[in-house]
């Protein structure tokens, strides 16, 4: 059998630029190319009308482009469900899988997209951590998402488009932070065919501290989220073993004020209430004095229900308690709603393995 070429939509623009000056090619080159993919969303080097035939014909002969193929997708059924929340499952050129979300609340349209395929942090209450790790997924990658959400958007409706990024699906964003990154730069690259504001990306994560300085000084615009979930230290190590241990609460809290700090801008604090674990007013009051360090918001989330893990939400008067204790401590806290559990696809529910590859 032969070999399949080099998918080429896995190219970052640097990698691109070395490889048109490893075909003697000049480096803007790359710049052509990456907007033929990208922007026209070419299917074949032969649509590259802007590139000579001489190097429409080397770039074939030297690589392939191969992009995501939808292969299933379900719509929520929740009860009064005016614009339900969508999900599609990605089949990737080597056969690995990757869910990803469309979530339509109010006036947004927002893309939930994965960045790795698995996850190695494998927190107790995540369905996609159950998966374990299998890789990182390209820029090229994460931006298909995105591409293929949006054609969605605007098949049901045209004129349409999407409005806000999330990167809380499958995966750990910032332990694949070049990617990530290389993509969120694609999606937001002006006279591109789709275009979002940076200030309209929210990259979430457990607390990888390298990756937070990183982000800080980055001079990037995107919004920072942290999955917190307990704000005593041996709670988030019962729940989130790999995460916590490696970046303990005390030296997260000093990140997280050295990039609110630097950047001006706030973080979001994302807690999910577990019942009996992390949601007495003793956990509010080390959440609230974890919080009031660094300039932040608080978004508390149910938890959503995950076969074969056993957890449970919280009661309703438990988390007005929960919520009323943090307001009077003076902290910004808002009670976000899960969208798309009637089809796995609400926090912590996304991942594969439910599965089989179709014949």
């Amino acid at each position: 059998m032969t070999a399949l070429l080099p998918n080429i939509i896995n190219l970052s623009l640097k990698e691109l630029q070395q490889a048109m000056n490893s075909l003697g090619e000049p480096s803007f080159r790359a710049t052509q190319l990456h907007q033929w993919l990208f922007s026209h969303h070419a299917e074949s080097f032969e649509e590259m009308t802007i590139l000579n035939l001489a190097l429409r014909k080397k770039l074939s002969e030297t690589f392939s482009i191969h992009r995501l193929q939808c292969i299933d997708h379900h719509e929520s059924t929740e009860e009064e469900c005016h614009n339900p929340t969508k999900k599609i499952l990605l089949k990737l050129p080597d056969n690995e899988m990757v869910e990803s979300v469309l979530i339509a609340s109010e006036e947004r349209l927002t893309a939930c997209v994965s960045t790795q395929v698995g996850c190695p942090f494998q927190c107790h209450f995540c369905a996609t951590g159950q998966m374990g790790f299998r890789r990182n997924l390209s820029a090229g990658e994460i931006t298909e998402q995105v591409y293929a959400l949006n054609n969605m958007v605007s098949a049901n409706k045209p004129g349409n488009t999407i409005t806000n990024i999330v990167f809380m699906g499958m995966g750990e964003p910032l332990l694949n932070a070049d990617n990530v990154i290389e993509a969120i730069q694609t999606l937001s690259t002006r006279n591109y065919s789709f275009c979002l504001s940076q200030k309209k990306i929210t990259i979430s994560t457990v607390g990888v501290i390298p990756e937070i300085q990183r982000l800080a000084k980055s001079g990037m615009k995107t919004k920072l989220a942290v999955s917190l979930h307990a704000a005593d230290q041996q709670i988030r190590e019962s729940l989130m073993p790999f995460a916590a241990r490696q970046y303990p609460l005390k030296e997260l809290g000093k990140s997280l004020a050295e990039y609110t700090t630097s950047t001006g801008m706030p973080v979001t604090i994302v807690y999910m209430l577990l019942k009996g674990i992390n949601d007495s007013l003793n956990d509010a009051k080390m959440l609230a004095r974890f919080s009031r360090s660094f300039l932040c918001k608080i978004n508390l989330i149910d938890y959503n229900s995950i076969i074969n893990i056993n957890f449970s939400p919280v009661y309703s008067t438990t988390k007005a308690l929960f919520q009323q204790y943090l307001v009077n401590a003076g902290l910004h806290v808002t009670l976000r709603k899960s969208y798309g559990t009637t089809i796995n696809a609400a926090c912590g529910q996304l991942a594969t393995t439910r599965y089989t590859e179709p014949k």
